[in-house]
């Protein structure tokens, strides 16, 4: 009986053992499914490692984005990522994945076709994949050859082209991929789809030799581009006409959290993927997004709960080198000599055995000027930070050009001390960079909105990357705008030199550019009177640009996005910072092709010499975007046709009605053909044919003048009709409208008699 007994009290202990075990569990807290995977998730594919977030099976990775499938059908096995949530087939064949880089690597083929578009890939809007700016090129071989890139909503954004120079196809393929035969140039950040298009270079008149037939446009890994031989890879193999495949390096990055990582912390608290102590958050430098590393001194995966451990430095040696006694602290460690040497343990031999009487009769000889050196911290402690801090304003000074600058204001002292801007004005001016503050920005920085103390609103342009490029446009932009005082060219307040960016901050524009007042949805745009009034502005900015400076301004990059209105809609010639100074005595000069395709001047872009009829070029090009509302870099005709070269064939055959902004031709008169014929005029093909900046300034202020006064004539007599109720002519005054067309006439005869068709 006893037995029985004792056998129901160990049953029902039991039972209430696993009752205790299932209450513990349900008051126990929740952690979030995408804290860490579930036990058991598969942590290889083949020979690549799965890392968290990303994992195959459910409950194996952070979410839907993350999820990948390993196809054991092929051996080795595959490694897929699906990048389209809506679609099974459309899926990423991964060849590397980096946990510590935010990297994946894929192939993609190289397609050789006739078709406009013969490339092209898509990662997914949603996905956390882009295409890596740092380290992929977009390629162009065979020759001739115009590789172009576009991004998800097929608008080009980069491109370059191939010329052949040498005899035979062998010897163009042995050169480097700079041009001859092969080339390539970076791309944008953020972009998950793009699409290639190659063509033949159209309208050029150099000669080539050794052309191929085989071209390709591809996207590709630029460490692979440049390590696998001269010319990226195709030496003895450039006649080929199969596809090919090349690799491509993918950065990834948590992308579905609102943004960067202040945000993902304010919007998904209970989200935030960075779930292991010791770890940190890192914006994404390709598009929105962040990722997680472990802290210094940590390792592991910083994604799941507990995931970053301690390094143990002492039992690295080869990393932490430490001569000495070694001491392991959490997140670093301490290296000192033995008891009875002092010295520098990091080093070899660094440590020296010491005499212990010796060091006895120095510390106490020492003991009485310790009290002085007490005395002393303070004083000496305030100079050396004084000192730190002007030798690292000197160090960002000196790496920011500053000695550009100081040349350019030596003999103008007041003039030197405006400009110089300290960066605690520039901070308390936009609350610290507030991103609240931000006006826009693209790939390479950020526009910001402040207020400096004399009540002056600014816009502060912040460069992300301090690169020397960037640096010299800067400076170069700091040059330019110094010496410009003109009512349509923005103005420069000053610069900051004292961050390893350096700053810009110049006039706060209120109307946004040209380019957006044009290209608005809808009919109606800006009137036929404020695009003349804009049009002649811009070109008084640029007449006074090429002739009333000391040192001629060559733009080199205009365009509708570079012409900013502000709140009475009044011109300001913005973005020097590709503008080129050059003598009076020089008619030109050789660059590096900069500016913007559809603006381009074309003899520029094929001959590399810059002159200011290149800025008359892109100058034809806007006043074409005025009357048509049409987009340079994007239009294309029925037949193929550039906005410029359909513009120009539509007025020399009296049909310009066609591509004219309806508005235009309704509030216009005649002259509305005055300025088409002007700008063909503006982009004829060669240099020589084209007017100044100076005979377009005044050819337009002869029409803008006329069309005013007609305005005026048509006023009154609308005035005068309604009051007296019944129609009457209005005799022009003989002395003034007489006079005026007169004007107008010779100064036709004088500008226009050499390049206007007859």
């Amino acid at each position: 009986m006893s037995s029985e007994i004792g056998v129901d009290l160990k049953a029902a202990l039991a039972m209430f053992a696993v009752v205790l075990l299932y209450l513990g569990m349900a008051l126990a807290p929740v952690t979030p499914a995408s804290a860490q995977p579930s036990p058991g998730c598969p942590d290889k594919c083949g020979n690549i490692s799965i890392p968290y977030p990303f994992g195959i099976g459910s409950g194996c990775a952070r979410d839907s984005t993350f999820q990948l499938e390993c196809n054991h059908s092929s051996s080795p096995p595959r490694l897929l990522a699906r990048i389209d949530p809506t679609s099974s087939s459309l899926k990423l064949h991964l060849v590397g994945l980096s946990l510590a880089d935010g990297e994946a690597r894929i192939y993609k083929n190289a397609w050789t076709k006739d078709s406009p578009y013969s490339d092209g890939a898509f990662l997914g809007r949603e996905g956390p994949f882009r295409f890596s700016s740092a380290k992929n090129r977009l390629v162009a071989l065979g020759c001739p050859n115009l590789g172009l890139l576009m991004d998800a909503d097929e608008m080009y954004v980069t491109g370059c082209m191939t010329l052949c120079a040498s005899p035979s196809p062998a010897a163009i393929s042995a050169a480097a991929c700079t041009g001859v035969g092969c080339c390539q140039t970076s791309i944008p950040s953020g972009l998950h789809t793009y699409y290639v298009n190659q063509d033949k270079p159209r309208n050029v008149t150099l000669q080539y030799y050794g052309a191929t037939e085989s071209r390709y446009v591809f996207v590709a890994d630029a460490e692979w581009l440049g390590s696998s031989g001269a010319g990226g890879g195709y030496r003895g193999d450039f006649n080929r006409t199969g596809d090919f495949a090349v690799p491509v390096v993918l950065d990834w990055a948590i992308r579905n959290s609102g943004g960067n990582c202040s945000a993902a912390r304010r919007n998904a608290t209970a989200d935030f993927a960075c779930r292991a102590d010791h770890s940190v958050c890192v914006d994404s430098t390709n598009g929105e997004g962040y990722r997680c590393n472990c802290s210094v001194g940590y390792e592991g995966n910083p994604y799941i709960n507990g995931g970053c451990r301690d390094i143990n430095e002492c039992e690295r040696r080869d990393k932490y080198p430490c001569f000495g006694e070694c001491t392991n602290t959490p997140g670093a460690y301490s290296c000192r000599c033995p008891r009875g040497a002092r010295g520098n343990p990091l080093i070899r031999g660094g440590c020296v055995k010491t005499n212990i009487g010796l060091t006895i009769g120095i510390g106490v000889g020492s003991g009485a000027g310790l009290l002085a050196m007490v005395f002393g911290v303070v004083f000496l402690t305030r100079k050396i930070t004084n000192r730190r801090v002007i030798k690292l304003r000197q160090k960002f000074f000196k790496q920011n050009r500053g000695h550009l600058l100081q040349q350019l204001v030596s003999q103008k002292a007041d003039i030197a001390e405006r400009m110089i801007i300290p960066l605690a004005e520039l901070e308390k001016a936009t609350n610290n960079f507030d991103e609240s503050r931000e006006l826009g920005g693209g790939g390479h920085g950020i526009v910001y909105k402040g207020i400096l103390s004399d009540l002056h609103v600014v816009a502060i342009k912040k460069s992300k990357v301090a690169i020397q490029r960037e640096i010299d446009e800067f400076i170069n932009e700091v040059a330019i705008l110094s010496q410009i005082n003109h009512r349509n060219v923005v103005k420069l307040f000053g610069c900051c030199l004292e961050t390893e960016v350096p700053l810009l901050v110049y006039e706060f524009i209120s109307n946004g550019t040209l380019y957006h007042h044009l290209h608005v949805e809808g009919p109606l745009s800006l009137s036929w009177e404020d695009r003349l009034r804009i049009a002649t502005e811009t070109a008084r900015a640029l007449a006074y640009l090429h002739s009333a400076v000391s040192f001629p301004i060559i733009h080199r990059d205009i365009k509708s996005h570079n012409i900013l209105l502000d709140g009475s809609l009044t011109t300001k010639v913005s973005d020097f910072g590709a503008s080129r100074c050059i003598s009076a005595e020089q008619t030109g000069v050789t660059t590096v092709v900069q500016g913007t395709l559809g603006y381009l001047d074309p003899m520029y872009y094929y001959t590399g010499r810059l002159t200011e009829k290149s800025d008359v070029f892109s100058f034809g090009v806007v006043l074409i975007e005025l009357l048509t509302r049409k987009k340079p870099y994007s239009y294309r005709s029925t037949e193929d046709d550039s906005l410029v070269a359909h513009f120009t064939a539509l007025l020399t055959h009296g049909n310009l009605g066609h591509i004219l902004d309806p508005q235009i031709t309704e509030e216009g008169g005649e002259e509305v053909k005055e300025v088409a014929t002007l700008a063909m005029a503006c982009v004829k093909l060669k240099a020589e044919e084209r007017p100044t900046m100076r005979q377009v300034e005044m050819t337009l202020e002869s029409i803008q003048s006329l069309f005013l006064q007609q305005e005026v004539l048509h006023s009154v007599a609308r005035k005068q009709s309604k009051d007296n109720h019944v129609p009457r002519s209005y005799p022009a005054s003989e002395g003034t409208s007489k006079e005026s067309t007169r004007q107008y006439i010779l100064e036709e005869e004088y500008l226009l008699s050499s390049r206007y068709p007859r």
